[in-house]
């Protein structure tokens, strides 16, 4: 085999070293047990051809940034090629999906080449998605079509640039063959575009790995799983002199868990972000936001939207009820811990480690959005409610009212009333509706965050500034990935690549893309892909 771009990767592939692998090399759907992996091999394709790669995560794993240019590399990053040193598998967890505990899930569409060391980053696990059938693939296929795995894409690293805890994309790969898909869930499938999206994390362990091994009563491998996470990703944990772990260890590992996991969610709700299906096999035990299928951004400040047409009724996993999930999830993945503990009071205690940080940071990074200097609890609270409130009176786009917010003008002695509702007139998606009481509802709210600037003594350059630096210009937009997923389906993959590049700088101005910061336009409110999204991929 001739060598080619990946071969240089450094790998040290302890996951599958340091636990227990399926006796059963065999590749068809079964229940695993006793494993906390399989091995697989990717499936050959039929035509691969590279839609675009990240140039951050290119440089991140040490490649020559003009790799992706090279044939070997697009047969290497769509499974087509096998890398040296590689060690592919497919993780054996369970889940609890929509409040239910589902059993055996498992990388069904998924499979880890293994953990490539990085001289910037560490350990860094790659990962194929939509690259073929495994053992836990439950009767589907194992691939990807190029629309969901174009949302991946471009999701994993517009994330990670807004500054969100993410995993991260490498590339993403047409592999020349159809795919057959129910998108719509309505008996009508119909053949699409197949592709392969190269994803990293430091790994891809979920709440759900646990979840399995507790929920067989497997509790060895449940410490082996437990004992590897802790001395692999959070040494800090563990003492040095005394590398023996403790049902304190545990507790610890599990508080820690939580923190991270609370620090996530206050970052999406922070940029409007919602992931839509908050399973606890889509929980990451990095704090880290894993697995983007039927995600989106509010346009509209909507608290109860949710894109997951699958949760459409009871809408579980709705923009404003993620904290309350996080703080669910949690509490399975303590349930699943607690044979390694055996107390219930000092996982009860780790778990309100959540509600603490997550009651701690969502108000000052509330008081961030508004440009708050020292926040106040007993008065800048009510202002932040009643402004939540005031966002849904009327359509008012999310992103485009925090950034207008930060250009009103809090120094003048005397502003008219136009002028203070001017700078985000632009975010009322029906201008009309700001009238009457809800006119004067705003007035007032302005009249009194005036007030408020005024007395923290900051002047308005310097608050535009704090204000732009965590309420970006430029997000995701469901109805932005549809078109470059449209003109993608057609072979031009120009609008991807402009997307990412505009994407890797959220916060700032960039005037000749205006037109990617604009609000959803009224044919998308409706269209497939532009609002609600299955979870067909």
């Amino acid at each position: 085999m001739a060598a080619q771009p990946l071969d240089d990767l450094v790998w040290d592939n302890s996951f599958t070293r340091a636990l227990p692998a399926d006796p059963i090399s065999a590749n068809r759907v079964r229940q695993v047990f006793d494993a906390a992996y399989s091995r697989v091999t990717p499936a050959t394709t039929e035509a691969p051809e590279l839609v675009a790669t990240s140039a951050e995560m290119l440089d991140l794993l040490g490649l020559d940034p003009n790799v992706g240019a090279s044939e070997a590399f697009v047969r290497a990053v769509s499974g087509n090629e096998p890398i040296e040193g590689s060690d592919p598998y497919a993780m054996c967890y369970g889940g609890h999906q929509f409040g239910n505990w589902a059993g055996q899930l498992g990388d069904g569409r998924a499979i880890n080449l293994g953990e490539v060391v990085t001289k910037r980053s560490g350990r860094q696990a790659l990962q194929f998605k939509g690259a073929g059938p495994t053992p836990y693939s439950r009767g589907a296929d194992g691939l990807a079509v190029l629309r969901s795995s174009v949302r991946e894409f471009l999701c994993s690293e517009a994330m990670h640039h807004l500054g969100v805890p993410s995993t991260r994309a490498l590339s993403v790969a047409l592999t020349g063959d159809k795919v057959m898909r129910d998108m719509f869930y309505d008996g009508r499938p119909a053949l699409e575009p197949g592709a392969v999206v190269c994803r990293s994390a430091p790994s891809f362990i979920r709440f759900g790995n646990f979840e399995i091994f507790a929920s067989r009563k497997d509790i060895a491998n449940l410490r082996r799983l437990a004992d590897y996470t802790i001395t692999t990703y959070f040494p800090e944990l563990l003492d040095a002199e005394h590398l023996t772990i403790a049902p304190a260890n545990y507790v610890d590992w599990f508080a820690e868990v939580a923190r991270l996991s609370a620090d996530m969610i206050v970052h999406w709700q922070r940029v409007g972000f919602v992931h839509g299906v908050m399973n606890t096999d889509n929980m990451s035990i990095h704090g880290l936001t894993i697995d983007y299928g039927p995600y989106g951004w509010l346009d509209n400040y909507d608290p109860n939207w949710t894109p997951n047409t699958t949760d459409a009724s009871r809408k579980r996993y709705r923009f404003s009820a993620q904290p309350q999930i996080g703080a669910w999830n949690l509490e399975r993945l303590a349930n699943a811990l607690f044979p390694l503990v055996n107390e219930v009071d000092p996982l009860t205690d780790a778990l309100n480690t959540y509600v603490t940080r997550f009651n701690e940071k969502w108000p000052q990074m509330m008081a961030d959005k508004l440009g708050i200097v020292g926040f106040a609890p007993v008065t800048d609270r009510s202002l932040i409610d009643d402004l939540l409130e005031l966002l849904v009176g009327a359509e008012t786009d999310m992103t485009l009212f925090f950034r207008g917010l930060a250009d009103v003008d809090t120094e003048s002695a005397t502003v008219t009333d136009d002028e203070l509702l001017s700078p985000f007139l632009e975010a009322f998606y029906v201008r009309e509706q700001l009238s009457g009481d809800h006119r004067d509802g705003w007035l007032n709210w302005l009249q009194r965050y005036r007030q408020r600037i005024a007395y923290s003594g900051q002047a308005d350059l310097q608050r535009r500034a704090t204000m732009n630096a965590v309420n970006p210009k430029y997000v995701l937009r469901n109805y932005l990935a549809q078109l470059a997923i449209d003109d993608a389906e057609k072979g031009n993959f120009e609008l991807i690549k402009q997307i990412l590049e505009v994407l890797r700088k959220p916060y700032d101005d960039q005037p000749p893309h205006n037109r990617f910061a604009a609000k959803r336009p009224d044919w998308a409110r409706s269209r497939p892909g532009c609002s609600m999204l299955s979870c067909s991929s």
